[in-house]
């Protein structure tokens, strides 16, 4: 696909893997619109890529089903189409289902399962109207296996990895490709951040950059694959110990002492860099 002058929503789109692949489209020449909870995020953002390309910028909270089809309707007036759309708004908080508040619990569905649908959903009109279009929903590897202490998180990514699945399937044939990525641990703040809270397991993965995400978004949106997982290997294990639940256990005490080295290892260099 040529993002040339193609509009493209990224929510979650002021941070992180959103920042990162708002700047990738903004190289290949798409107009963007970028949605997040925070404006003051949003202008930085967008103040630095307008030289580059034409920028929108939308403060909201995906869960607001109104708020959700009021972006589509102020992206097609601000530039007439709505080609590509990238759900990457997430919401993590970690911890034993027990220990954390219901709201939280219900905050993770509502943001990274109950809005990507809804949003595709109110997306879908608009996209078979530009005809070459696409929608890339943002998942995990805690969307293919189990993760201990990420519980909703995990049910909210398996959910949206199937819905992708399934969407794929019904929108078959009509020019709107859909297709999930599933990357591991990233280094970005949204893993980093409260370090300590990650599961050791977790961190067992090898950790991805937003910019590598951003990369494989953008092809996502051209090449003839329904899901991309990052690493691949992470891909692999995790679809076996789903298949082969006593395989996964016989590796887990494996798994979590190298997480647990990890864990030592960058909370080292992040003390290190918060004191240079």
């Amino acid at each position: 696909m040529n993002f040339k002058d193609k509009t493209v929503i990224v929510t979650g789109g002021s941070e992180g893997v959103g920042a990162a692949t708002a700047r990738a489209f903004a190289r290949a020449g798409a107009n963007l619109v970028l949605v997040a909870r925070t404006r003051k995020n949003l202008e930085a953002l967008a103040e630095e890529l307008r030289p580059q390309t034409r920028v929108e910028i939308v403060p909201m909270d995906v869960s607001d089903i109104d708020a959700c089809a009021n972006l589509f309707k102020k992206t097609e007036y601000e530039f007439g189409a709505v080609h590509i759309l990238v759900n990457n708004a997430g919401y993590h908080e970690r911890g034993p289902v027990e220990s954390l508040s219901a709201e939280d619990l219900g905050a993770m569905i509502d943001i990274n399962l109950k809005a990507p649908i809804v949003l595709s959903r109110l997306a879908i009109p608009y996209l078979r109207e530009a005809g070459e279009a696409a929608i890339i929903n943002v998942a995990s590897l805690a969307g293919r296996t189990p993760v201990p202490d990420a519980a909703a998180y995990s049910a909210s990514k398996f959910g949206l990895r199937a819905f992708t699945l399934a969407l794929a399937d019904e929108l078959k044939g009509a020019s709107i490709k859909v297709a999930a990525l599933s990357p591991g641990p990233n280094s970005t703040g949204y893993d980093l951040a409260k370090i300590d809270s990650v599961n050791d397991l977790t961190l067992s993965q090898p950790l991805s950059t937003a910019y590598k995400c951003a990369e494989e978004i953008l092809k996502l949106c051209a090449i003839n694959m329904l899901e991309r997982s990052m690493p691949p290997f992470s891909g692999f294990l995790t679809t076996l110990t789903y298949l082969f639940p006593p395989a996964g256990r016989a590796m887990r005490p494996l798994l979590e002492k190298k997480g647990r080295r990890v864990k030592r290892e960058l909370k080292a260099a992040l003390h290190k860099r918060a004191s240079s």
